[in-house]
């Protein structure tokens, strides 16, 4: 899963553990979902979306290896 997590918290000039307490989740939660090295559970997901006021979409887009699909 392809994450844009960074981006949207950068926009915001917010450091990894200020998010992090936003969402009650540790610095090394957030330093690992912006890596690609952590999946949110989907609470998580939902938690920052609705801290960044956007869709769960928006910050998370599915990795489609689009030759699998044929």
């Amino acid at each position: 899963m392809r994450t844009e997590l960074t981006a949207y918290r950068e926009r915001e000039e917010l450091s990894q553990g200020e998010l992090a307490e936003a969402v009650g989740v540790s610095r090394q939660t957030i330093n690992a979902i912006e890596r690609d090295r952590y999946d949110p559970s989907l609470e998580l997901a939902f938690k920052l979306a609705t801290y960044f006021d956007c869709h769960i979409e928006d910050l998370f887009k599915p990795d489609i290896d689009r030759s699998e699909s044929n």
